[in-house]
């Protein structure tokens, strides 16, 4: 039998493949040990199984935050796809002043989430706002009120500004999607009858779908994995009621419960890849 030789595409690859299992493959097994463990980020650990993950489904706190996670995920996923293509297919026209209309729209992407939440959270301050002083010289001093007392309202907000803030990356992929779909397709369909929303749905739509296979799961996995937004507007309040995974993972791993927090952490990652991989089958079928 002849020596299979490494070809120089595969030999081209190992840098690449070296990278990744530094990055990604180490630190997921290292990961996997780590959370049966009851170590506190100090002394020495010692092998608990899968205590760790048995505690964290009888913690209330736990499955409110994952409740948390996941109405905050649906929300912003569905919002910012249906939001960004919305503004692809406005800003796909033809008028005066396009170019800076999509900067503007794309511009808050561009700012740390952190920097864009405190922004926020001085414009919407109960008392103390500037949009409380501006909506009072309107004579409207209570149609902010206290939102951030009352879960609903707290995580509507967050929600809103997240959507606020990446609506415009999610703007720019459709609209590269829609400006490779070639126009005799419409064109063709437009001759042959077909109505403006029959157009939208049968033609626009299918030419999309990588587009919206890119959006859907890039979303999904932003939005399950926030931090940043929530910690600078509510800091996971009224108590602990907007409180994410993500900033539970840090409150437990900061409180001496390392082991237990990537447990967690763990939990996250499938609870991520779960939607990701449906979304991606879902879509590939469509396709």
């Amino acid at each position: 039998m002849r020596n299979k030789r490494i070809s120089p595409a595969q030999f081209l690859s190992l840098p690449a493949l070296m990278i990744y299992g530094m990055f990604f493959v180490y630190p997921l097994f290292s990961g996997i040990g780590m959370s049966m463990t009851d170590w506190d980020g100090m002394s020495e650990a010692s092998f608990v199984g899968l205590q760790n993950f048995i505690d964290f489904f009888q913690d209330a706190r736990a499955m409110h935050d994952i409740r948390t996670t996941l109405i905050f995920a649906a929300g912003s996923a569905a919002l910012l796809n249906l939001v960004g293509l919305l503004y692809a297919l406005l800003m796909n026209g033809n008028f005066r002043g396009k170019s800076i209309a999509r900067v503007i729209i794309y511009l808050p992407a561009i700012i740390s989430p952190l920097i864009m939440g405190y922004i926020w959270f001085f414009l919407l301050q109960p008392g103390r706002g500037f949009l409380y002083y501006a909506f009072i010289q309107l004579g409207l001093p209570d149609l902010i009120g206290s939102w951030m007392s009352s879960y609903p309202s707290a995580l509507l907000v967050l929600v809103l500004v997240n959507v606020w803030q990446f609506s415009g990356m999610t703007m720019i992929i459709y609209l590269a999607g829609l400006q490779s779909i070639p126009t005799e397709l419409s064109e063709a369909a437009r001759i042959d009858g077909a109505s403006a929303w029959q157009r939208f749905w049968s033609v626009t739509i299918p030419m999309l779908m990588p587009a919206i296979r890119i959006n859907v799961v890039t979303n999904i996995i932003g939005s399950l994995s926030v931090f940043d937004v929530i910690m600078a507007l509510t800091e996971g309040g009224p108590g602990y009621a907007t409180e994410s995974l993500s900033i539970y993972i840090m409150r437990m791993c900061y409180g001496s419960r390392t082991g237990y927090s990537t447990a967690v952490a763990m939990i996250l990652f499938f609870i991520i890849l779960v939607p990701v991989l449906v979304s991606m089958r879902l879509t590939r079928q469509k396709s």
